[in-house]
């Protein structure tokens, strides 16, 4: 036991280990002395592991998220003079959505104070992607950050260090302990960082599938319950959706690759799944926030939205107009059967993606602007043996061979095309 301490860990072990809950005072003291490094890492790692076996009860829960969130600041916007709204992702291949999702809903009249994370594994970040950007940077001051959300209404930006601190060290323990997948730890950390933003509602992108971290809707839907019920007990008005990620989300996976496609979005064009979930998640943002009236559709078609892209790209010193970085090294994968493409493994590209050099396996490395995939045929097309199916991209030419490994057996052709439908399910008021 700490010298002095209220507490003693060992104590907080045990009644976890036994299927106990923890107290108010109990959680206050753990997080807030963990974060002051008052309790030693292997103390933390048991306590995480007895969560990870026996779950935590819905007000411990809350109180745990609480904790966390008090171990940081909470932001203040109401300096900002429009409604604020976020919206989260949990994470896919070829998820480029934020990126012409928060230009739209602020060029619609709200603001999207979007702090966001970089690529880990097989997922992109959304940070890599605008980092593609010719000047663009992910660090924004507090003063700069509210100045943009009044003056263009969207900013995505990377988390100071002073939100939610408890998290990132929880985080990075979890990460090496087995505990990732807990459904309260993952609820609490991604909570916990969006409660402190400070915005009035949020909407979740629960995603679902091979390429998703939750495989299956039944595990996606109690963790989207699980993280509305504590938006809900935290003040925050959140919604989730549970969309699709069982294939690659529109026809590029990677950094500047997923930058274009967006532009296309915003240009009022691009791959119809990418349209169809933007404008759904948009109507939903705008909705929370009685913005109901404007029609995000309208605005991706009217131009507005890639006025206001251009506005947050500059704020941030990217040039809009500058080329984006291509990959010197291609290589085109083709079909080996006749027929209709009924499936194309997220998972697969996804790791196809990484090892081209698009992902990281540990948050310290660099990725590749250049680096990724594009898909050049969807499940539902028709497809020749011998025709183009993938693109890879890369700067390294020897990391292709490894990428062909991860394909091997991505695409599935004539089979019984059990595709899950984009919008899977809605929860939330």
């Amino acid at each position: 036991m700490i010298a002095g301490a209220a507490f003693d860990a060992v104590d907080l072990i045990r009644t976890k280990r036994d299927g106990a809950r923890l107290s108010d005072e109990q959680i206050d003291w753990v997080i807030g002395a963990y974060t002051r490094r008052q309790v030693p890492d292997e103390q933390i790692a048991a306590l995480l592991m007895a969560i990870f076996l026996r779950g935590m009860h819905p007000a411990e829960l809350t109180r745990w998220t609480a904790a966390m969130i008090s171990s940081g600041v909470r932001m203040d916007l109401s300096t900002v003079d429009r409604p604020t709204v976020d919206k989260h992702s949990t994470g896919g291949v070829g998820d480029k959505i934020t990126l012409p999702l928060a230009p739209v809903v602020a060029a619609c009249g709200a603001a999207v104070p979007q702090l966001s994370g970089r690529g880990l594994g097989h997922t992109g970040g959304t940070l890599d992607k605008l980092e593609s950007i010719p000047g663009w940077r992910a660090n924004v001051s507090s003063d700069a950050y509210l100045a943009q959300l009044r003056d263009v209404g969207a900013v995505v930006c990377a988390a100071g260090d002073d939100l939610a601190p408890a998290d990132k060290l929880l985080y990075a323990l979890r990460d090496v302990t087995g505990t990732v997948e807990s459904i309260p730890l993952i609820a609490s950390s991604i909570m916990s960082k969006k409660i402190a933003e400070g915005a009035e509602a949020l909407v979740l992108d629960v995603k679902v599938g091979s390429g998703a971290f939750m495989k299956d809707a039944e595990t996606a839907r109690v963790l989207a319950e699980t993280m509305v019920g504590l938006g809900d007990a935290h003040g925050l008005r959140t919604v989730a959706l549970l969309t699709a990620m069982d294939v690659p989300l529109g026809r590029t996976v990677g950094n500047a690759l997923e930058v274009a496609e967006a532009v296309e979005v915003l240009s009022g064009g691009g791959p119809p799944d990418v349209v169809e979930l933007t404008v759904t998640l948009a109507r939903e943002m705008l909705a929370a926030v009685g913005l109901s009236t404007v029609d995000p559709a309208d605005v991706l078609q009217n131009g507005r939205a890639m006025d206001t892209w251009r506005a947050m790209i500059a704020a941030q010193g990217g040039d809009p107009d500058a080329a984006l970085p291509t990959a010197p090294e291609r290589h085109v994968v083709t079909a080996t059967d006749n027929g209709v493409l009924t499936g194309l493994d997220a998972y697969a590209v996804g790791v196809a993606a990484w090892r081209l050099g698009a992902g990281r396996a540990r948050k310290e490395d660099s990725v590749s602007a250049v680096a990724g995939v594009v898909v050049l045929a969807k499940p539902g097309e028709r497809i020749e043996a011998g025709a183009p199916l993938l693109e890879l991209h890369t700067d390294d030419p020897e990391r292709i061979p490894r990428a062909l490994v991860a394909l091997d057996g991505a695409a599935e052709f004539d089979g019984p095309g059990d595709t899950l439908p984009l919008i899977i399910d809605r929860i939330g008021a």
